[in-house]
């Protein structure tokens, strides 16, 4: 149970993170090779077991790396399908670490230990679809959950159109903002990556100073179409 209140828990914050994550793609590449490594080091240490114990182990390490990778999209990517698709890694983890527990039983006993894990597992990954679905509509402004039949369907067609349309549009953001920085003489030689979410510009990268951070941002910000600037711009 006290599993199941931490991945809920896990679910409700990851549905505020979803909203307005920090985008930096520095230091989410720098949690998830910290995540690797401490993996790496755990399932070693599980050497030291065998049987089921082993099992167990190792898979307790899986779930211990899908909770910090998971951890790092809420906080370091900006697109919901990161954020889902990470809580569903966490599902799968746990899954896995139940099955490996309910080996060690027997009979009704394993039956019914694997019956639940499977019930818990299904009803994680729907909570983790439903995170994302809630924030598509929080988006668009388009909820289909209370039609049905042909008005349903016509209704998640304009949802996914407005969805499109919001995609296509940060593009075309982003290379503008990429050229306008390219185009400036005292960035256009800097490593500066840009993202755009729903008019929402992210920096990330590393620059020589404040001067040039404030320049990148500056820039960006003077871009048509840009409703807000986010810098996770590091000085080196």
């Amino acid at each position: 149970m006290n599993k199941l209140l931490c991945f809920v828990l896990a679910s409700a914050a990851s549905a505020a993170f979803a909203a307005t994550p920090n985008n930096d793609t520095v230091a989410y590449k720098a949690a998830i090779n910290k995540s690797d490594a401490d993996y790496k080091t755990a399932k070693a240490a599980c050497d030291a077991q065998s049987g089921n114990a082993k099992d167990v182990c190792v898979e307790q390490a899986k779930v211990n790396r899908a909770n910090t990778e998971s951890t790092a999209a809420m906080q370091y990517k900006n697109d919901k399908k990161s954020v889902e698709n990470a809580q569903i890694n966490v599902a799968d983890a746990n899954y896995s670490l139940a099955k490996a527990q309910c080996s060690s039983k027997s009979g009704a006993d394993k039956d019914s230990c694997l019956t639940g894990a499977k019930s818990q597992h299904t009803a994680w990954v729907q909570d983790a679809k439903a995170g994302k679905k809630a924030a598509d509509v929080a988006q668009t402004g388009i909820d289909c959950s209370a039609l049905s039949g042909t008005d349903k369907a016509g209704c998640e067609t304009r949802a996914k159109t407005a969805l499109a349309k919001d995609t296509l549009a940060d593009s075309a953001i982003t290379t503008k903002v990429k050229t306008e920085l390219l185009a400036e003489p005292a960035l256009k030689s800097l490593d500066v990556h840009v993202e755009t979410t729903n008019g929402t510009v992210m920096l990330s990268g590393f620059v020589p100073s404040q001067t040039e951070v404030d320049k990148a941002v500056d820039v960006a910000r003077n871009v048509k179409g840009v409703n807000k600037v986010q810098s996770s711009l590091r000085i080196k």
